[in-house]
């Protein structure tokens, strides 16, 4: 299941990027957590597009048959958490980011190498 996990995390981180999501990073935490193997963090600018990321990771979990499982409650202008099992999903403000320091909090965890659609991966050239 962890390496559906991997992929899904990815496919979410993506989407988070395609929207504008700002310093997105995904974390391997099941040594650190055991809740899920991985976090998902991205910053956010401002309330409407913290819908909009919300909304497009939703959107990409749903399209590979990885619904959301759930969405912390209350709703907040600054965070936003989307549970899909194994992955939990930090869509925050940059001074909610700032102030729950998540990445401090799972430090020993190590980051998920990805690359957002937009970029070409090392050794193959870009389109055009």
């Amino acid at each position: 299941m962890a390496r559906t996990f991997k992929s899904l995390a990815v496919a979410l981180a993506r989407a988070a990027a395609d929207k504008k999501a700002q310093d997105v990073l995904v974390l391997d935490v099941r040594r650190q957590s055991p809740i899920a193997d991985y976090l998902l963090i991205a910053t956010v600018t401002s309330p409407p597009h913290l819908e909009a990321v919300e909304e497009a990771v939703r959107k990409a979990g749903k399209d590979l048959n990885r619904p959301a499982l759930r969405r912390a409650r209350p709703e907040s202008p600054k965070w936003r958490i989307l549970d899909f099992g194994g992955i939990l999903a930090h869509f925050m403000t940059e001074e909610a980011r700032s102030f729950y320091a998540l990445e401090k909090l799972y430090r020993p965890a190590r980051p998920l190498d990805w690359v957002p659609r937009s970029e070409s991966r090392p050794g193959k050239a870009k389109p055009g």
